[in-house]
């Protein structure tokens, strides 16, 4: 049985798969060339929330940009990015995953890191296009707290690597799906 790095089973190991293509040595994202994954996780009282950091690639994205494209299968989440993506084609910057009301803590961290790398951004090139999604983890979790900071998104840039965690961690940490997850009501009403 392959083990992910927290040792739990994978899917796979339980004989579910989907497709028929082979996988990759990890079978994850990373087995994409220079793909890394960072997570940072908060999980203090009500909390159960965090950041996810996807990082296409180690060089300068605003220099290097990647071609791309964006599909959206539910029209009702919180996102920064996906329509230049739309429109120009390319992505120039990490994608971050938070919770709703995290999003714009990750627009400025994503700002913020590209003009420390560029510092000619807004002044003599275009400015800086940030890709930041929602993952809603009201469910589980205090949303109203606005508990994430700039520090955290940092944190969980600065984590990401080939070998990372899986399952409930970062920007998934208070998740559910179609009522699924270690608990069956919002914390605050048990």
């Amino acid at each position: 049985m392959s083990k992910s790095p927290t040792h739990r089973p994978l899917a796979r190991d339980f004989g579910l798969f989907c497709g028929d293509m082979e996988v990759g040595p990890k079978n994850t994202i990373c087995d994409v060339e220079g793909v890394t994954i960072g997570h940072l996780t908060k999980i203090e009282g009500d909390l159960r929330t965090g950041f996810t950091a996807i990082l296409p690639h180690k060089g300068n994205l605003f220099r290097e940009k990647l071609i791309a494209g964006t599909e959206v299968i539910n029209g009702f989440g919180k996102s920064a990015g996906l329509m230049q993506i739309d429109e120009l084609g390319t992505l120039e910057s990490p994608i971050l995953l938070t919770n709703t009301f995290g999003v714009g803590t990750g627009i400025n961290v994503l700002c913020r890191r590209a003009i420390a790398e560029n510092p000619d951004i807004g002044w003599s090139t275009g400015t800086v296009n940030p890709v930041v999604m929602e993952c809603n983890d009201g469910y589980l979790s205090d949303i109203q707290a606005m508990a994430l900071t700039e520090d955290d998104a940092v944190a969980a840039l600065d984590a990401a690597s080939t070998d990372f965690e899986q399952g409930s961690v970062g920007a998934g940490t208070g998740m559910s799906a179609f009522g699924f997850k270690a608990a069956s009501a919002r914390l605050r009403d048990l």
